[in-house]
């Protein structure tokens, strides 16, 4: 017991101060932002105060709630689908060398191109009416690092534990499963908390380069924003982009508390007591 409780409490003040220090990193940002106005005397059509952008968001709420769920739900299925082919073709890639030599330098062409300029050739494609414009645009920035990370992660697992399965006559598939999925996942991580800080970021601009949008028959965030900053109402403008880097911070968090749950060996080297089997727990105690 008197090991448990400093133990505890270090744990504990380790979370506060993880979550205390990005939120006086944003207030130091805002207080910032709102010295700078006030000193320098910038008029509100060019920059607002940060209390009126944030004010904005809730004051047109009613008009801007289909938006921002809309742009949620386009960011979220472009992610997953994304993260999906990601996998496929880092796992196909790793696994068959000709492959790999074949289609990495086409990836990494791909994304030499700037996203925007890519954007509108593939809103040609998908054509009017559809979502398809924008969650391809979507895919086109999550599956990149994520391929990367599968592929570099797969290409780096320890030599030592493949063969010893191969001495213990393991299957493939079971080696695989068994130890190259679990030596890949931190990898595959990093590459998913990539992808959902820019997914947000492709989905608003498949908003802007979609066809109804040029032929001014869209109803988007990336409109509705568009036409704010036409009309010079910038405690708007800015407002909505304080809501997107808060949606965008929200789904790289889910990705860390994604990767906390399913990586627990790199954190504890001892299992959790509410997931031990009461057999286990008996063994233990007995131990003692």
């Amino acid at each position: 017991m008197n090991r448990t409780k400093p133990t505890t409490a270090k744990r504990y003040r380790r979370v506060l101060v993880a979550v205390l220090l990005p939120v006086a990193s944003i207030a130091i940002l805002l207080l910032l932002w709102q010295a700078i106005v006030v000193v320098f005397n910038v008029q509100g059509y060019i920059a607002p105060r940060p209390l009126d952008a944030i004010r904005a968001v809730p004051d047109n709420w009613s008009l801007m709630s289909p938006l921002v769920f809309q742009i949620i739900k386009e960011t979220v299925f472009g992610f997953l689908l994304g993260a999906l082919i990601g996998i496929f073709f880092g796992v196909i890639m790793s696994k068959i060398p000709i492959v790999q030599k074949l289609l990495y330098p086409t990836l990494v062409l791909s994304q030499a191109v700037p996203v925007i300029v890519v954007a509108f050739p593939l809103a040609l494609v998908f054509g009017f009416g559809t979502v398809k414009p924008i969650l391809a645009i979507v895919v086109w920035i999550v599956f990149f690092p994520v391929t990367v990370n599968v592929i570099d992660g797969l290409g780096h697992v320890d030599k030592d534990l493949l063969n010893l399965a191969k001495v213990y006559g393991a299957s493939k598939w079971r080696t695989f499963v068994q130890i190259e999925v679990p030596a890949t996942v931190s990898p595959l991580f990093s590459g998913l908390k990539v992808g959902a800080t820019y997914a947000i970021t492709g989905a608003f601009i498949g908003e802007l380069a979609s066809p109804e949008n040029v032929a001014n028959t869209s109803t988007s965030l990336a409109v509705y924003t568009e036409r704010a900053s036409t009309n010079l109402n910038s405690p708007l403008v800015y407002g909505i982009t304080l809501l997107m880097a808060t949606i965008g911070v929200a789904w790289f968090l889910t990705m860390v508390g994604l990767e906390v749950f399913c990586t627990p060996w790199l954190r504890r080297t001892t299992i959790r007591h509410w997931r031990r089997r009461p057999r286990d727990i008996a063994t233990a105690q007995a131990d003692h």
